[in-house]
């Protein structure tokens, strides 16, 4: 694909927002839960300069990368926690988990919401051809720029929460898992998952596996946003 500086600029200003956000509900879903590590470290913040001190390569190098190589963006981030408060408590430790992906489907709400809005104003209509930054069509003009906002954040979030719900380490997905073991089967699978060689392995299946689950997913979420449009 034809690199757009533009439109990757866009990208990346959505991206640092969305992970941002996604960050900031992991810790501030921990402080209230009982684990203040993440808000000792500055982490309860919307401010993306401490996540990305935290976390440079996901933030920085590959979601720049994946746009060059794919035309959409992914990348990672982290809020610390104390290991010994999510192993006494797993069932809070799955909600702070869970909180992250949480944050991207709220986002994806919104947009999709203005994007409602815009229609019911005539200032939007459902395409005929759909892309990751083309959600919604518009005229040219202010509208125009609007809609490709719009479709940038809900597309873009639909990623992040795609990609961290799968159940592999170190994603929130095998966090989440912990809910349903028993306390026992759960430190058992936690001191696996901790391990870098299978979080390293983790990262690279669920790398594979995410177009073979982002592409449904993105059909059944614009079916929804446009119902009766058959898109597919």
């Amino acid at each position: 694909m034809d690199f757009n500086l533009p439109l990757a600029a866009v990208w990346y200003m959505v991206f640092i927002v969305s992970l941002t956000f996604h960050e900031a509900a992991h810790a501030f879903a921990a402080l209230k839960l009982g684990d203040p590590t993440a808000y000792y470290r500055g982490q309860v913040t919307l401010d993306p300069i401490p996540h990305i001190r935290r976390s440079p390569f996901g933030m920085v190098i590959v979601p720049i990368v994946s746009f060059i190589l794919g035309g959409w963006m992914i990348g990672w981030a982290s809020a610390p926690y104390d290991p010994y408060w999510a192993d006494s408590n797993r069932r809070k430790a799955a909600l702070m988990a869970l909180a992250g992906p949480a944050a991207n489907l709220v986002l994806i709400l919104l947009a999709a919401l203005a994007i409602r809005a815009g229609m019911l104003m005539s200032f939007f209509h459902a395409p005929e051809q759909v892309s990751f930054n083309h959600i919604t069509a518009a005229a040219p003009g202010p509208a125009k720029a609007i809609s490709i906002l719009l479709s940038i954040i809900f597309s873009l979030n639909l990623v992040l929460l795609v990609f961290n719900l799968i159940p592999l380490p170190p994603l929130d997905g095998s966090s989440i898992l912990t809910f349903f073991l028993s306390d026992q089967a759960a430190r058992r699978y936690n001191a696996v998952i901790q391990e870098p060689s299978y979080r390293l392995i983790g990262l690279i299946i669920a790398w594979n596996m995410l177009d073979f689950v982002l592409y449904p997913v993105h059909t059944i979420a614009l079916n929804i946003l446009y119902p009766g449009a058959g898109y597919h």
